[in-house]
């Protein structure tokens, strides 16, 4: 098969298409023609040498998200057939024309395009499991989520006044506050020239989703609300800063955050399993809209990464085999 693989650990220009082995089909397993396969930053972490893959995937081939066609099944894989249209989340190898992974981590593609697909595993499992699942989001509360255009942002934005909470965002341009409003989002705030704690005001917000990191935990901590909850998924600025730990006792607050590509088969096999039941039907109904905003052919995967790293985007960036 052809696959964009990691030459060295480096800039995008290391990103290179190379032929290597079709992947072994696992008893649990299903083998995905790809299709589509998305980007995301923790791609771009694999390729700087800063994110490794976890045991068992591709070392140089990046990707955690595809949709395609089930080109063969394993023993135990027994959901799926062979031309079903399926999207799946994976701990590596996506940018390849063929993908093996766990059966139990696929969704249909059902009425969506392949591009479409291939954009929603990765945010969809992140934004369930984070907002949802660990925070506990419930509808009348107030959710913020930084990064608003990013495809987890969108996917944020969307779910969270879905499911009948108030949404927030900031964004770094008014274009992309725009973005996040024609989301749903009831109002976003550029970082830029506005404060995001003096706009919303302290002890205003019950759930919030950070991939900052920073100098943003504190102002986090005091825009929480009573038994308010801070989930933190990235650092972009920074892991570490000096937290108020009175706020946190006085107020009651939950800081907690997880990463998502090393976690268990089970916990993954089980997201996917409440994304059928509870967003899937939100996508088949067409009030859930994926967000992918350029294409790129697997050859000019340099490109793709040279963008995601630019921040210029609103929404996901997809290779196209």
């Amino acid at each position: 098969m052809k696959a964009v693989v990691i030459s060295l650990p480096g800039p995008p220009e290391v990103l290179t298409l190379a032929d290597r082995p079709d992947p072994v089909v696992g008893e649990r397993d299903v083998l995905i023609r790809v299709k589509a396969a998305g980007v995301n930053r923790a791609d771009i972490g694999q390729r700087q040498g800063h994110y490794p893959a976890p045991p068992g995937a591709p070392s140089d081939i990046p990707g955690l998200e595809v949709a395609g066609i089930v080109e063969a099944c394993g023993r135990a894989a027994t959901r799926w057939r062979q031309g079903d249209a399926v999207c799946a989340l994976l701990p590596g190898g996506g940018y390849a024309e063929l993908a093996a992974v766990d059966a139990r981590h696929c969704l249909p593609v059902a009425s969506l395009s392949f591009t479409d697909a291939a954009g929603l595993p990765e945010v969809l499992f992140t934004v369930w499991s984070n907002v949802f699942q660990r925070a506990r989001l419930q509808r009348g509360e107030t959710f913020l989520v930084h990064g608003g255009t990013s495809g987890i942002g969108l996917a944020a934005i969307q779910l969270a006044k879905l499911f009948g909470a108030k949404a927030f965002a900031t964004a770094g341009s008014d274009e992309k506050c725009r973005a996040c409003e024609c989301a749903g989002a009831d109002r976003a705030i550029n970082y830029h020239t506005t404060d995001f704690l003096e706009a919303l005001g302290p002890v205003s917000v019950d759930v919030i989703l950070d991939m900052v990191g920073g100098d943003y935990m504190a102002k986090n901590i005091a825009l929480l609300r009573p038994e308010g909850r801070l989930v933190s998924i990235n650092t972009m600025q920074g892991a570490k800063a000096e937290v108020d730990f009175r706020s946190i006792m006085v107020r009651r607050l939950t800081l907690t955050g997880s990463t998502l590509r090393a976690r268990e088969p089970e916990f993954k096999a089980a997201v996917a399993a409440d994304l059928e039941q509870h967003v899937w039907p939100l996508i088949a109904a067409g009030k859930f809209q994926p967000n992918v905003f350029k294409t790129f052919p697997f050859a000019e995967a340099a490109a793709a990464h040279r963008l995601m790293q630019s921040s210029t985007h609103i929404g996901k960036i997809v290779l196209i085999p």
